[in-house]
């Protein structure tokens, strides 16, 4: 059985059960609500506070955790990073009051900063020769300079709408975060191989994501420019139809890229263009 360490609640939380739902780990919902096991595979998951997983896969009692990378870099705890996961994006960022006028860093010097990520803020601050004091609080940062506790806060940075109500402005960006993989760093073979499957699992939902499958037909004199435009994973299928004169092409493209290439192709005669969405895709 593998342990995995969770968030316990969320934007991380919401999005952690989806890829596990996804990856065909559904849970056994019961009494004991911080740890469940999961019907038809070998896990059970730990339902922690976000910043308590770093350490708890560190010491064994989580064999592998999705966690903030923020909260992981933090810690600094002897974890290792298994996967980027992609999801959770965020950034950690100084940030003033929106009336102050700002240069560069240098601004922060004999400055009064509040976070909750003091470690992370002090080795930034080192490499920038600023000297400044950090005051050290959980939740409800960006307060802390309208109430005259900070001069700036360094903190997680989403959106940025919640600087704007707290009329602060973004300065500097210190580190970018998602969502990562952590294990314990001596699992044993078994427990290493249920990993394995899990990471195959996560793979082939990432490998999906923000591609469609397209199915068209083409006339048979133009598939040579066709195929130029509608690359596949490594080359699109090709079906003769039983009109001689048009094929039936199959093939993966990029979500990003899909009005272009769908113009393309019917400007080179395709027809009965049908495009499905991915779940899964295995190499």
């Amino acid at each position: 059985m593998l342990r995995i360490a969770v968030q316990s609640k969320g934007r991380l939380y919401d999005e952690t059960m989806q890829l596990l739902e996804e990856a065909g780990i559904k849970l056994n919902r019961g009494k004991r609500i911080l740890l469940l096991s999961a019907k038809d595979f070998p896990v059970e998951v730990l339902f922690l506070r976000d910043d308590d997983i770093p350490q708890s896969v560190a010491n064994g009692v989580a064999d592998v955790g999705i966690v903030g990378e923020n909260e992981y870099v933090e810690k600094g705890e002897e974890a290792l990073l298994v996967k980027r996961l992609g999801f959770s994006k965020c950034r950690l960022s100084l940030a003033i009051p929106k009336e102050e006028a700002y240069e560069d860093v240098r601004w922060f010097e004999g400055k009064t900063i509040a976070t909750s990520y003091p470690e992370i803020l002090k080795k930034y601050l080192a490499e920038k020769g600023v000297k400044a004091d950090l005051h050290v609080i959980t939740g409800s940062v960006e307060i802390a300079p309208g109430i005259g506790l900070a001069d700036a806060i360094f903190d997680i940075v989403s959106s940025g709408s919640t600087l704007v109500s707290n009329q602060l402005k973004e300065v500097e960006i210190v580190m970018q975060s998602e969502a990562l993989l952590i294990a314990h760093p001596g699992l044993p073979e078994e427990k290493k191989a249920i990993l394995q499957e899990l990471l195959f699992r996560f793979e082939a939902i990432q490998m999906a994501e923000g591609k469609k499958y397209v199915l068209l037909n083409a006339p048979e004199d133009k598939l040579n420019e066709i195929i130029e435009v509608l690359p596949g994973m490594k080359s699109p299928t090709i079906t003769p139809l039983a009109n001689g004169k048009w094929v039936s092409v199959q093939s993966v493209i990029a979500e990003k890229h899909f009005w272009e290439i769908i113009g393309k192709l019917k400007s080179l005669g395709a027809e009965g263009i049908l495009v499905l969405p991915i779940e899964k895709m295995i190499l």
